[in-house]
This record gives structure tokens, sequence and C-alpha cells, in this order.
């Protein structure tokens, strides 16, 4: 993976931290986000604002989310801070999106007030598009940290940009891979049952679904909805088992994923496959830990980190070391935060314009992404795209492409 010229300086200093072994996890835990009596007696501190949901029912998303902006933004401040700025720390504005699009604006206009340059974050759709456009009104420039929906990029707004896939992209990658995936064991999968979220995530994904699985040569036997949140998947599960599909492809978050697999488990539910998209638990270290035998086999086309990154390595071990689960949020928003970073350095300023005109020449390679450098084409990072994993055992391994398989799917599940 190429580096830019622009990014060397940051990222330099970034890795030497990271592959100093104990050194990396000190760096990534100690060193707190802002200390407003310090940074007062040196070059004003630069705020920008993370928006996540840590309260309601998206609450252990947002907590990863914020998580691994903070973990940047320690990296970041230790390492001088930014430099074109005369070393100036950043300095985090937090908002608690409450798991409701409401709040997340609300929070965006209690940031724009606190005068943060920039805002990234979101997790959920419907409050990056919210979110976004509230920060619009402003010319604040908006990092997109998980939010999949399409219509999020397509508004036109100026200010908003997507370091991540879409699920317009996630979709095609995800039927690409699995139709490899079938084919290379055989092609023992053939019919497919869709679970989904009833929001603009879930029933925009199992529109696409129902477009494009035919093509590829698989029947579908039904598309089942539920909400969010949802306390009871037994309805859903007795629904498959009189279905018998090979596939099951589950589209929801966290908690719907894990009592959908829980119930199916408990009534012993076996098909060859499940085969998540965009899976809410299914790359999840908390799902794994605390619900092992319903994790198992569960296969996810999703955000996920380069495992062969070691500064990807040294994240996830400090994450770990900390006692936390590790999930796709954390990379993510690290990532984010390190590409917003690169852009105000080569701003010179915290301008809100200047960043947003950076952004949108940006070529930062310096994330942990499996991505190439970075290329926004009206917001979108069109160089950003999902891999597969497999929860094997205790460990959730990438599988599939093979360039960065640690893995063999185990496929038919065993």
């Amino acid at each position: 993976m190429g580096r830019s010229v622009q990014d060397s300086a940051l990222s330099g200093i970034s890795r030497r931290t990271v592959l100093k072994a104990g050194a990396a996890a000190a760096a990534f835990v100690t060193v707190p986000v802002a200390a407003p009596s310090i940074l007062r007696a040196q070059t004003p501190a630069v705020k920008i604002g993370i928006l996540q949901p840590v309260t309601g029912a998206l609450a252990h998303d947002g907590d990863l989310g914020r998580l691994g902006a903070e973990m940047a933004i320690n990296e970041i401040n230790a390492a001088g801070g930014l430099k074109a700025l005369g070393g100036a720390k950043i300095e985090m504005v937090f908002g608690d999106a409450r798991s409701t699009p409401e709040a997340g604006t609300q929070e965006v206009e209690r940031m724009q007030a606190e005068g943060v340059c920039a805002i990234v974050g979101g997790f959920a759709s419907p409050i990056c598009l919210a979110a976004s456009q509230a920060a619009a009104r402003y010319d604040l420039p908006y990092l997109v940290d998980v939010g999949v929906s399409d219509q999020i990029m397509a508004r036109g707004l100026t200010n908003t940009f997507r370091f991540s896939p879409g699920f317009g992209k996630v979709t095609q990658v995800a039927l690409d891979n699995l139709t490899k995936i079938n084919e290379l064991a055989g092609k023992p999968a053939k019919t497919v049952v869709l679970v989904h979220e009833d929001g603009l995530f879930g029933s925009g994904l199992a529109k696409l679904l129902q477009t494009e699985l035919p093509k590829r040569g698989f029947e579908i036997l039904e598309t089942i909805a539920h909400p969010t949140p949802a306390r009871d998947m037994s309805n859903v599960a007795l629904r498959i088992r009189s279905l018998n599909p090979d596939l099951v492809i589950p589209s929801n978050y966290y908690g719907e994923f894990v009592l959908l697999a829980r119930t199916m488990q408990q009534q012993r539910i076996k098909p060859k496959g499940v085969y998540a998209i965009l899976g809410g638990a299914a790359s999840n270290g908390r799902f794994v830990k605390e619900f092992p035998q319903a994790a198992q086999n569960v296969i996810d086309c999703n955000h996920w980190h380069d495992p062969q990154n070691p500064q990807a390595q040294a994240l996830r071990k400090a994450v770990q070391a900390q006692g936390k689960s590790f999930a796709y949020n954390v990379p993510l928003n690290y990532s984010n935060l390190l590409l917003l970073a690169d852009a105000i350095e080569r701003a010179g300023s915290a301008d809100r314009k200047k960043i947003i005109e950076a952004l949108n020449g940006s070529t930062f390679a310096g994330h942990i992404m499996p991505y190439g450098p970075t290329k926004f084409v009206n917001g979108q990072n069109e160089g950003a795209t999902p891999i597969n994993t497999q929860i094997q055992g205790e460990d959730i391994k990438v599988i599939f492409p093979e360039y960065f398989a640690e893995a063999k799917a185990n496929f038919p599940a065993a």
C-alpha cells in the first residue's frame, strides 16, 4: 500500500510509536485527550467534534466508536500535535447522539456553538443523515464513520465525506465474494432467507439483495423484516426452520443479530452458512466472547481493518489489553481522525472551508483499513471496500479476499 508524501510526518511518528511494542499501548491509553490547563499555556487547541450514540439501543457501538477516536487523538497529541499549527493539540468535544437522529442534530448545534472545526462519527445511517445535514448549515466538515446508506452521499452536501464504503458498494462486493466462496466449496448453497431490521439501513440493503441475488443463481425463499429494538426472534427462527434455507443473510444491529443467532442455536437451526452483510454482531469481539457457540462460523462482509498492518495489530492489542471488545468501529474512527488530522495539516489551518478543500484533494494512505489512498468523488472515498471475516474458535479471522486472508473459509459450516 503506497503512502503519500503529505502523510509522512504524521504517519511516520505514528508508526514509530506503534512499533515500540509495549510503548504503543501506553501511547494509546495513558495520554489524556485534552488537558485544558496545559493547553492554555501552549498553542490554542483545535476542537474536533466526536458524535456517537453512547446511550440507548446503539450504545455498545457508540462506545467503540468513541474509543477509536480517543485513541487516535491521544496518539496524535503524544506525537507532538498538529505540526502545521505550531504543535496545537486536538481537543475532543464529545456529543452523545443517544441513538436518535434528533439528539444527534442537537449535539451538532452544541458543537457548532463550542467552535469545533469538524465532526466525525454518527454510526447509524439515520443519525448520520440528520447530523451531516445540520452541519451543512454551518459549512462544518462532517466525516461519516460507519453509516452506510447511499442516501447520505446522494444529497450533494459539500461538507459531508465518507471514508468507508456505502451499502451499494458493500453489497456488490459481498455478493461477488459470496459467489466465489460458494464456487470454491462446490456450490452447496442455492436458497436464501433474508432477515433485516426495518429501518433505513436494513430495508435498503434487503431491497438491493432481492434484485442482485437471483442474478447470481440464488433463490430467495423469503424476506423477513423486524423492528429495532426487537425483544424476541422466536417467530423469525421458526419461519427459518420451516423454509430450511441453505443460507441465512441477516442485516441488523448488534442486539438483534445476537438475539437471532442465539434463538437459532437454541432451536438447533443449522443452515449451511450464516452470511451476514454489515452484520451488527458478526464481526464483534463481544459476541464471540459472550456467546461463542452461537457465534461459531458466522461469516460477515463488513468494515474491518487490514490484518497485515502492524499499526492495526497494535491498536487491536491495545483495545483488548483494556479488557474491551474489538469491532470495526474502532479502526474506522481511528482512521477517520488520522485522515482529518492530515487534512488540517495540509490545510495549514483549522478553517472549515480550507479543511473541506484539503479533504477533496486527499490522497491519505496512513490509515489502517484495507483501502488504498483516499480518493473522494462527491464526498465518497472511491477506494473503500469491505472484506470477509469468519468467527473461528475464539477469534475473528479475515477469510477473503486471499490477499488479506488469515484463514480459509469454513464453508459449508462443519
